[in-house]
């Protein structure tokens, strides 16, 4: 996904849980506001065990990506849900080349992967592919990380008119690193890669089936997709250790069974007016959820029989007797366990959108892109452990228009604004676990979060050899994302705007080298008066984890011979760490990646990659917030806590095609 420019790709606990992105000032978590689809089928999940917008990648195998088409801004109407900053599209190949690759690296990364495609005649066509994929990393105890991923496609057809159907298998397990406190490396109680609860971990398991159809005639094309999604997850995290369980410390089981029907369609009509070149897309998409969903209290990944409950118990409402094993505690409050779960759910999520775009060029000089869409949600949430039942639905129009002038001397220069949104985690719209919403004060959780935004930027080619692109953006949320550390889950807070600038460029001085950048430089604040921030317990404007600055630049060399590589840095900014406060700050990273290929023979090629090449010692996530270590008060300690960023490390890897 770092192919998308400006997207920075990283990780704050480990191989067993998403990734964490990064782009255009935002931090998006694990994906509350980027998008990601394979194929069809969407990737993000809402209402997740862990982060609203939840998007795991490790069921996507590298070698069976056939190209990917992204968006920025909520610009796109045929973009929905968790699309407002920023959007992937995955598309797999149809004909996978015969292979097989192996490769081993110094932290303890193995894997191997097979596949091929069987050609049945000219219209139809099979692939399989087949990858296992084993990681150790730095750490201490080792992550003992394992992945299996299956997957076949068969497919009937041309360009013009066909079919295909496609199914998938991933499964993960491995240990967790989730941030650890910075003073328990000071103090020497853990190293810089140790963690202090090595039971955390995470598995993950999900079965897909998707299908495409495709026809077109003269004037028209028709596509159309169809997928069914099952996954299981489970995510065991120790965020605060002994803060507000002062004997059995306070790890967390998230645990998730989803299964996922949807699809889509779109028509396009092409049409000519006299000069004029028009084109129209009408779409209509259905996505529907089913969740089940629970929080348990752990030790040492096995659950405990009461719960611990922070903060004061609504007026009337008296606690139940907690388990005679239970423990006192300063911060929190011991209650039995329902089943042994702290909190569950079941979930129904569905999603129906209708758009249209139309796009006309009206001169050689002057388009314009509008589009509309109008969104359709509904969902209802029963508690297995206190019985409520609530349900609830929302419409949403959101207008989208581009205005694009040029070329002139190989430059054209556009205008966008659009209207997106994201949807909130239901438990907390609907306060079966008022932990997912946001504080009584600031009013109710919507069920969808409306998000605008305005861009101007140029793009050129008048110099030779060069292609630059310059956009100004801004955008403006009604309402952020903000974890919450103490329970694993993310919370709605107060509307933000983020505006900047962002530049990319790649230069091809000869046909076998490119150099290329790309550079953000962003401004983001909470948008609400004083009054109203406290009421979300912010005490300033500075949003948390968002980064002022994302940058990289690198050298690509292919076809000089029999060699080929690339030198990439990469770069992230400062960013404050308290969140509503400017500092404390994390003065962010770079890094420099190396990677250098030599073609044995045009079937055999191997490749060595140097990752941090110059062993940067920085974080590659920092929160702040409070946990408690043994021997600490019982109110625990206020501090930065640290993910780091992987030392130097090298990959060797060897592929043959047949």
């Amino acid at each position: 996904y770092e192919t998308v420019p400006g997207l920075v790709v990283t990780v704050h606990s480990g191989e067993s849980k998403a990734n964490q992105y990064e782009l255009r000032g935002f931090d998006v978590d694990h994906g509350t506001d980027f998008a990601s689809f394979v194929d069809g089928m969407p990737v993000n999940q809402g209402t997740n065990m862990h982060g609203q917008g939840y998007s795991d990648q490790t069921f996507l195998m590298p070698q069976v990506v056939g190209g990917l088409d992204y968006t920025k801004g909520p610009y796109y109407a045929a973009n929905g849900d968790f699309s407002a900053v920023g959007s992937a599209r995955v598309h797999l190949v149809d004909v996978l080349p015969n292979q097989i690759s192996a490769g081993a690296g110094t932290l303890g990364d193995d894997d191997l992967f097979v596949g091929g495609t069987h050609i049945i005649d000219d219209q139809n066509r099979v692939w399989a592919a087949a990858e296992y994929y084993h990681l150790d990393g730095p750490w201490d105890p080792p992550s003992n990380y394992n992945r299996e991923n299956v997957a076949a496609r068969f497919s009937h057809g041309d360009g013009a008119s066909g079919f295909s159907l496609t199914a998938m298998y991933n499964h993960s397990a491995g240990r967790g690193e989730t941030d650890q406190p910075l003073r328990a490396i000071q103090e020497g109680l853990i190293g810089r890669f140790g963690v202090l609860d090595p039971t955390d971990g995470g598995r993950t398991e999900r079965y897909s089936l998707s299908g495409r159809y495709w026809t077109s005639g003269e004037h028209w094309r028709f596509t159309s997709d169809l997928y069914a999604i099952h996954s299981r997850e489970t995510l065991v995290s120790n965020f605060t250790h002994f803060l507000d369980d002062p004997v059995n410390g306070d790890q967390e089981q998230q645990d998730e069974t989803r299964t996922v029907l949807g699809g889509d369609a779109a028509l396009t009509l092409n049409f000519d007016i006299g000069h004029i070149d028009t084109d129209t897309v009408f779409g209509v998409q259905e996505r529907n959820d089913s969740v089940d969903v629970d929080r348990r209290h752990t030790l040492r990944a096995q659950t405990l029989n009461y719960c611990m409950v922070e903060g004061a118990f609504p007026p009337g409402i008296v606690p139940p007797p907690p388990p005679p094993d239970a423990p006192a505690s300063d911060n929190a409050t011991a209650v039995p366990a329902v089943g042994g779960a702290c909190n569950a759910d079941r979930v129904r999520l569905n999603d129906l959108a209708l758009y249209v775009v139309n796009t006309t060029r009206w001169t050689s000089w002057l388009r314009t892109v509008v589009g509309l869409r109008e969104e359709d949600f509904s969902a209802s949430d029963h508690s297995l452990t206190t019985g409520a039942r609530s349900s609830g639905s929302q419409t949403l129009l959101q207008p989208k228009g581009s205005l694009v002038i040029g070329p002139w001397f190989q430059t054209e220069v556009y205008l966008s604004t659009g209207r997106g949104f994201h949807s909130d985690d239901v438990r907390g719209v609907f306060g079966t676990v008022p932990i997912e919403g946001i504080p009584v004060l600031a009013g109710k959780t919507p069920l969808l979060a409306p998000t605008t935004g305005e861009e101007v930027g140029l793009r050129t080619n008048i110099i030779p050899k060069l292609s630059v692109q310059v956009a100004v953006f801004q955008e403006d949320f009604s309402s952020e994302l903000r974890f919450d550390e103490d329970h694993g889950q993310d919370q709605a807070t107060a509307p933000s705007r983020r505006q900047g600038v962002e530049v990319s460029a790649e230069y091809r001085p000869f046909p076998w080298i490119e150099f290329n950048t790309d550079l953000a430089f962003a401004r983001a604040r909470y948008t609400a008066s004083p009054a109203q921030l406290a009421n979300f317990g912010l005490a300033g404007p500075f949003i948390t984890e968002a980064p002022t600055f994302i940058g990289s630049f690198g050298v690509l060399v292919d076809d000089l011979g029999p060699w080929y590589g690339a030198l990439q840095w990469r770069a992230l900014g400062s960013y404050p760490i308290s969140d509503g406060e400017q500092f404390p700050r994390d003065r962010g990273y770079s890094e420099v990646n190396l990677d250098v290929g030599y073609k044995v023979s045009p079937r055999l090629k191997v490749d060595l990659s140097v990752y941090n090449l110059f062993n940067t010692g920085a974080n590659a996530a920092t929160f702040f917030y409070r946990s408690r270590l043994p021997g600490e008060p019982s109110a625990g300690v206020t501090g930065i806590q640290v993910h780091p960023l992987e030392p130097i490390s090298a990959r060797l890897a060897i592929s043959a095609s047949f």
